[in-house]
C-alpha cells in the first residue's frame, strides 16, 4: 500500500494512554499516595502507604513546581528492617528526616560499601548502583526524602525494564573505593563543596553570600558526579532574602526557623503564599519570582535539591544563573529598592504580630 492510499483509510481511535507520560503511568502502578499542589506542610508526618516494590512505606511528591523534570518521594522503613535492593538509571539524593541507619551501595559482582547516616544527613546514591537502606533502630521507624531525575528519564526512555534493569557500570560515577562515603570533600571557589556525604547539613558551616541580601549565607554541594546538585542557605532573624527566579524542580526543605515564602509569575496581580516550618517542602514553579521571609525567633535555614550545578552544565531553563544579579543587568534577582512596597509592608505586619524585631533598616527597601 502506498503512503497516499494509507492516508485515505479509515481513522482509528487513539489508544487510551496516548498523550500521557511514562512517568505518570508508572506512578499509578506503584500503589502509594501521591502528594500534589505547591507544598507539603511537614514531610515528617505526611501520609505514606505500603510500598511493595521497595518493601517499605512511601509516597510520591509530584509538586506543581517540579514540572515533571524531577520529583520527590518519601520512604519510611520499619524498626530493624531494610528496604529492598534496587538500581536505576536516574540520579537520586537522600535527606534523612528522622531516625538513623546505614546504606549499602555496590556494583554487581563487587563487595558492598556501607556507611552510617542520621537525622540531617545528605547523600547521593551513584547512578545505577545497587543500594538499600537499613533502619538502625529496633523501636522507631526512620523516614527519608529522596529527590530524583526519575520523571525526565522515564518520559524520555519510556521503558521501565531498561530504567531499573540495565547492568551498565558507570565507573565515572562510582568506582567502589572504600572512602567514597567518608564525608571528605574539596572546597572550590563560589562556595562549592564537592563530596558524596554530609553527616548533618543542619550544622554544616556556610559561607557569606552578600549578593542575596540581609546577611545571607550559603554552601553549594556537588555529589556523586551528578547533574543534579543541592545547596543550603540561611538568613537571620528579622530579615528576608531578595526576590529571584530560576528553572523548575528546586525542592526546598526547611531545616530551621518559621516563616513564609511568596511566589508569583511575571505580570501576576496575586501572589501564592506558602507558610513553612521545620520539615516543610515547597517547589517554586519554573521562572516564577519567589522570596523567603523569616518571622520566628531563630534563623531560617533550608536545603534545596535542584537542577543547575557548577560542574555539569544543563539547559538554561534548568540552570540557576543570575539569581544574585540584578534583573536590570540581565540577571534574575529583584533588588530591595525595586521590589513592590507591599512586600515589605506585609513583612512588617507579620513580624509585629509575632513580636520579632525587623532588621532591614540597613537595606534600601522600598516602603
Amino acid at each position: 500500500m502506498s503512503d497516499a492510499s494509507a492516508a485515505t483509510g479509515t481513522e482509528q481511535q487513539r489508544p487510551a494512554d496516548w498523550g500521557r507520560g511514562a512517568y505518570e503511568i508508572f506512578l499509578e502502578t506503584e500503589g502509594i499516595p501521591i502528594h500534589t499542589g505547591v507544598a507539603v506542610g511537614d514531610l515528617r508526618t505526611a501520609e505514606v502507604g505500603p510500598w511493595a516494590r521497595l518493601d517499605a512505606k512511601g509516597a510520591y511528591l509530584r509538586l506543581f513546581g517540579a514540572e515533571d523534570t524531577d520529583n520527590g518521594y518519601l520512604i519510611e522503613i520499619a524498626p530493624g528492617k531494610s528496604s529492598a535492593p534496587e538500581q536505576h538509571l536516574f540520579e537520586e539524593y537522600f535527606f534523612v528526616l528522622t531516625g538513623r541507619g546505614t546504606c549499602e551501595v555496590w556494583n554487581e559482582g563487587e563487595a558492598p560499601r556501607t556507611f552510617e547516616w542520621q537525622e540531617g544527613s545528605l547523600f547521593s546514591v551513584p547512578l545505577n548502583t545497587l543500594h538499600r537502606l537499613h533502619n538502625g533502630s529496633g523501636s522507631l521507624p526512620t523516614r527519608l526524602l529522596a529527590v530524583t531525575t526519575m520523571p525526565i528519564m522515564m518520559n524520555l526512555i519510556h521503558n521501565t525494564e531498561f530504567i531499573f534493569g540495565t547492568p551498565y557500570l558507570f565507573r565515572d560515577r562510582y568506582d567502589g573505593r572504600k572512602e567514597y562515603f567518608d564525608g571528605a570533600g574539596t572546597l572550590y571557589t563560589g562556595r562549592v563543596w564537592e563530596t558524596n556525604f554530609v553527616a548533618d547539613i543542619r550544622r554544616f558551616q556556610l559561607r557569606d553570600w552578600h549578593e542575596r541580601g540581609a546577611g545571607s549565607k550559603n554552601i553549594r554541594f556537588e555529589f556523586a558526579n551528578n547533574t543534579m546538585v543541592s545547596h543550603v542557605s540561611e538568613f537571620p532573624v528579622g530579615t528576608y532574602k531578595k526576590g529571584h527566579r530560576h528553572g523548575p524542580g528546586y525542592h526546598v526543605v526547611m531545616l530551621n526557623g518559621t516563616g513564609y515564602s511568596l511566589m508569583w509569575p511575571d505580570g501576576a496581580k496575586e501572589m501564592t503564599e506558602v507558610q513553612w516550618k521545620v520539615g516543610s517542602l515547597f517547589v517554586p514553579p519554573g521562572l516564577w519570582w519567589h522570596q523567603h521571609f523569616v518571622t520566628g525567633n531563630e534563623p531560617a535555614r533550608y536545603l534545596a535539591i535542584r537542577w543547575g550545578g557548577n560542574k555539569w552544565k544543563l539547559a538554561a531553563y534548568l540552570d540557576n544563573q543570575g539569581v544574585d544579579k540584578d534583573v536590570s543587568q540581565g540577571g534574575n534577582q529583584i533588588e530591595y529598592e525595586d521590589q513592590d512596597p507591599k512586600i515589605h509592608r506585609l513583612y512588617l505586619e507579620r513580624c509585629a504580630a509575632s513580636g520579632v524585631p525587623v532588621k532591614m533598616d540597613a537595606f534600601k527597601v522600598r516602603v
